[in-house]
């Protein structure tokens, strides 16, 4: 494990990483957590693996932020603060100290940014690639959390930021392309680096009827919302929000229209709210300087329909990512 023993690892780059309220230093087995009063916890994990959430030549330090931040993603989605994390680490006996330090360092800002430290985990050598898990926890007002299952027919559909970046950031770090370096730069970092819309989600408790974030592709994850809630849903093409960066990468053929909106790993904000509070969504977003954009409606009947511009419905090959 690194050339360090496992304790060495845990008391020199893990525990500065933690505190002695909740995570006790890492010096016990167990962290402790005493929601605010009148709150519920929440708690989110995910898990990555090495070759199959990230390249293999990913920066040490973004393999740990964007780790934490796929949970803080799901903490956000439910209008939800995030509090601290727990950490699983399966390190092959490959990885050096100066890896090991590299991962810490990413945590450490990302600790600082979003406000939460490291509470507990476990740590394990492997014979197989890099494996790691984070357990988000947060809090929310009792009976306020934000779920899928809320949406009402009539519901203006929202996102956040701009959709398809990370896939067409995933596509350039596997192949070449004749785009723009500043563009290609900016798409493999919204693959890279997530960014957590932790402002914004509480924001919408009280606002929003149901909410999730874009991981397995905007039309797949808006379904997710459909199925759960028992409505339907139409979308239109020519609202959704694209960066300019990824309208460049379209009309260079590095991903088509339909891939952007069905690739994933975007981690925006996909939410329901009645058509009442859509000037307070424009407020709310000018406010916080994040793009809050209505791309569609809550209908009856049930899946998601594309829509183009005049209103025809656009056939999709797949609706987006699927794990197994």
């Amino acid at each position: 494990m690194s050339r360090r023993g496992e304790f060495d690892l845990i008391a020199q780059s893990l525990a500065p990483l933690s505190n002695t309220a909740n995570g006790l230093g890492l010096t016990d087995d167990a962290a402790l957590f005493d929601p605010t009063p009148g709150h519920t916890a929440v708690m989110s994990t995910d898990t990555l693996v090495a070759n199959v959430h990230f390249l293999p030549d990913t920066a040490p330090a973004d393999v740990a932020r964007k780790a934490l931040r796929v949970n803080l993603s799901d903490i956000a989605a439910m209008g939800a603060v995030a509090r601290g994390y727990l950490l699983n680490l399966a390190l092959p006996e490959t990885v050096t100290d100066a890896r090991v330090d590299a991962f810490v360092t990413g945590l450490a800002a990302d600790q600082q940014a979003f406000g939460v430290t490291l509470w507990g985990g476990d740590t394990v050598r492997t014979s197989g690639p890099l494996t790691l898990s984070v357990t988000a926890i947060g809090e929310v007002r009792t009976g306020r959390a934000l779920k899928r299952s809320g949406a009402q027919v009539g519901d203006q559909v929202y996102v956040t930021g701009t959709i398809g970046d990370a896939a067409a950031g995933l596509r350039l770090l596997s192949g070449s392309s004749s785009l723009a370096a500043s563009d290609a730069d900016f798409l493999a970092d919204r693959y890279r680096l997530p960014q957590p819309r932790s402002t914004v989600g509480p924001r919408l408790v009280g606002l929003a009827s149901a909410a999730l974030d874009v991981s397995d592709g905007l039309i797949a994850d808006l379904g997710h919302i459909c199925e759960t809630s028992s409505v339907g849903a139409t979308v239109r093409a020519a609202d959704v929000p694209l960066s300019a960066a990824l309208r460049a990468a379209i009309a260079r053929d590095v991903l088509s229209l339909p891939d952007a909106l069905t690739g994933g790993d975007d981690y925006e904000l996909l939410f329901c709210a009645p058509p009442a509070v859509h000037d307070v969504m424009k407020t709310l977003g000018a406010a916080l300087g994040v793009s809050i954009k209505a791309i569609g409606e809550i209908t009856q009947g049930g899946g998601v329909t594309l829509l183009d511009k005049n209103g025809g419905v656009i056939t999709l090959q797949r609706a987006g990512h699927t794990h197994f």
